[in-house]
């Protein structure tokens, strides 16, 4: 089968399309190349451009009339720039968005896998969130996380749109093939930094925020291999109306699904993993939260299992690992 993928140049976005080609289907990409990058496009249908832009998506469809359904990645993703450019957050996730989906409804394509996030929970005494915990987003990005979520329930209700919002953890590794893994020059995200320091592209690894009510101070997060991530992509994309029947309610139209392993791992243990499987210590420091930081929380995931009949299956050692072998060999692959 055949599948849009917004975002298909990102990170998740081309994990899911190798997820979807080991699997004998046929991703198709739109992706501005903002952030994205033109090396994971290479021998797959890629269309160069802006998910709201209507014409760009009327051509897609008019040559793949076969697409079943969209998995929605693209997305800016970073918390601390989402605090100084709410401007740009909101308009390239929740205004962009707004025109992806009512394109999508007017060109016959109703059925989407949204990419949300668990940045919109709120922080429960003991971190578990499940998907009817409180949510409280507290950053810009989390904000439009939560609003496009509204948006697509939205247009489910009134559209006949039909979409799965599936709210990911905190997503680590790479491709477990070297296809594809985090892009960006200067990661922001934790394990990247861990592997940059590492590979000695900084000096010291900051554990950012000690003073949170965790068991050690520091932040709590259900880190999940970014392939454990795509396969669920590819069950929820692949089996749509199964996931839908499995929710035993004929009248759904749109569902939330929690991504992650079940565990807490907090950054600390993060890094005492890390420093196990890399062999040697690191250089580290503790300093204050970052802009929008949160103490973090992790997932019951028993929905996922019930609804999409999946689970994670690669513990955070493989995470790292594959992180570490990517970090060595991303520069050979991309051009910075």
């Amino acid at each position: 089968m055949k599948f849009l993928i917004t975002g298909g140049a990102g990170y998740i976005g081309s994990t899911i399309c190798s997820a979807l080609e080991d699997n004998g289907h046929t991703p198709v990409i739109l992706d501005s190349l903002i952030t994205g990058r033109e090396e994971f496009t290479r021998n797959r249908i890629f269309y160069k451009a802006d998910i709201a832009d209507r014409s760009a998506l009327e051509t897609i469809f008019r040559e793949h009339p076969d697409i079943k359904a969209t998995v929605h990645c693209a997305a800016l993703i970073v918390v601390p720039e989402s605090v100084s450019q709410p401007y740009e957050y909101y308009t390239d996730n929740v205004a962009k968005s707004l025109e992806l989906f009512k394109s999508l409804v007017d060109l016959g394509c109703p059925k989407l896998v949204f990419s949300s996030s668990a940045s919109i929970y709120d922080v429960v005494p003991n971190f578990m969130v499940n998907e009817e915990s409180p949510l409280k987003p507290t950053s810009p990005y989390a904000r439009t996380k939560y609003m496009m979520e509204m948006i697509l329930k939205d247009f489910c209700t009134a559209y006949g749109m039909k979409g799965i919002a599936l709210r990911y953890f905190n997503p680590i590794g790479a491709d477990p093939k070297m296809r594809s893994g985090i892009h960006v020059k200067n990661p922001s995200h934790v394990l990247g930094k861990l592997v940059d320091t590492a590979l000695g592209k900084q000096s010291t690894f900051d554990i950012t925020g000690v003073d949170w009510p965790t068991r050690d101070g520091s932040g709590i997060r259900d880190y999940i291999h970014v392939w454990d991530l795509a396969r669920a992509h590819v069950n929820a994309i692949t089996d749509f109306d199964g996931v839908f029947e499995r929710a035993g309610n004929p009248d759904d139209n749109y569902l939330v699904i929690n991504l992650g392993t079940g565990n807490g791992v907090t950054v600390k243990e993060l890094v005492a993993a890390f420093e196990k499987v890399y062999g040697k210590t690191i250089h580290k420091r503790e300093t204050g939260p970052r802009p929008g930081d949160v103490a973090g929380s992790y997932t019951n995931a028993d929905k996922a299992w019930r609804l999409l009949k999946w689970k994670t299956e690669l513990p955070i050692e493989k995470g790292i690992e594959d992180a570490l072998r990517w970090g060595e060999i991303r520069e050979t692959i991309l051009k910075f």
